[in-house]
């Protein structure tokens, strides 16, 4: 298949966060048919990491993740783009990968390696596994693929994902002075999240707080007794700063549970690439073990997690180029850089 075949039939593959198997079962085929050592890494059942490699040492390995958010949207195209799900993040990234990868085997290259992870939309469940897998001691450079606009981002930003929970006590809605609203607990406590003036930093840029999901109560003539509501802060400063500030003003008004957390990271920056800091966070930080990481692909991530879902046939075919330049570039490299 060529570059825009794979594109689409990748993306025509549902691979939701979860539902990861049956995509992971293709590639694992796909790569055994172009002469790869293969393995599935079982992370969960159902749900394997691919990992492959020539009979070389992978010095660089190139990544990205299987998963996609909801909902599933069958690939279509015109003259300039694919779309659908899974267009730029980030089917169309494993295309242009496995792509560079296989002009460099024709051009005599083998000293790299591929590494594909489930569950990176969710807790990035697929990187921690990686982590710990012994092909990560053999790589030096770990070219990871998310969309920058082809761009070679030199910093991502980091993200906490939280969960606030109050309590009250049910009554009839009306007479309130007999129950405690935990609507209105958490309520005040948002609002003053959403008053705070967090920190910022000269690299990163500004720390920026989303208030994703809110639940609570049972119907308008209850006074609700329990209420939640889910955050996603994208971090510029260390974690434990961010925790500080945000448990400070919560003041033991809510009940706070960390989900999950990844700092902010900085990234190789090489001569020749156009260059940016990006605001999302990727697997990379859970992948430290796999030597120093870069960070680039097609796409926008303005177009990600969207209806229209899309990606460039020329951004696609620049990608290949482009992972093939860093592959090429890294290679040159003595030792690892940081």
């Amino acid at each position: 298949m060529n570059l825009f075949e794979l594109t689409r039939t990748l993306m025509d593959i549902p691979s939701v966060s979860g539902e990861e198997g049956e995509v992971g079962r293709f590639l694992a085929s796909y790569l055994e048919g172009l002469g790869y050592r293969v393995e599935l890494q079982e992370v969960e059942p159902g749900r394997s990491n691919v990992l492959a490699r020539t009979g070389a040492r992978p010095r660089v390995v190139l990544s990205t993740h299987m998963d996609t958010v909801p909902p599933f949207i069958p690939s279509h195209e015109d003259a300039t783009h694919i779309r659908g799900r899974g267009a730029c993040d980030a089917k169309g990234i494993i295309a242009a990968q496995l792509t560079a990868a296989a002009r460099l085997r024709e051009e005599g290259l083998e000293e790299f390696g591929l590494l594909f992870t489930v569950d990176e939309e969710m807790s990035s469940v697929g990187a921690r596994a990686a982590a710990a897998h012994e092909m990560a001691g053999e790589c030096e450079y770990l070219i990871n693929g998310e969309p920058t606009e082809n761009k070679l981002a030199v910093g991502s930003k980091g993200s906490l994902r939280l969960r606030l929970l109050t309590e009250g006590r049910a009554a009839h809605s009306a007479y309130p002075e007999r129950g405690e609203s935990a609507i209105e607990k958490l309520l005040d406590v948002l609002a003053d999240l959403r008053a705070c003036e967090w920190p910022r930093d000269e690299f990163f840029g500004e720390t920026t707080c989303n208030i994703g999901t809110v639940k609570g109560g049972t119907r308008p003539n209850v006074i609700p007794a329990e209420a939640a509501a889910e955050l996603q802060i994208r971090l510029v400063k260390p974690s434990g700063t961010i925790k500080e500030i945000l448990e400070k003003l919560v003041g033991g008004r809510a009940r706070v549970e960390y989900m999950s957390a990844a700092e902010p990271v900085r990234m190789l920056a090489l001569e020749g690439f156009e260059r940016e800091v990006v605001r999302f966070t990727t697997d990379i930080p859970y992948l430290s073990s796999w030597g120093t990481p870069l960070l680039l692909g097609p796409g926008s991530i303005l177009d990600a997690h969207t209806d229209g879902e899309r990606v460039s046939k020329q951004e696609l075919e620049e990608a290949v180029e482009l992972y093939m330049r860093l592959v090429k570039s890294l290679l040159k490299r003595e030792g690892k850089d940081f």
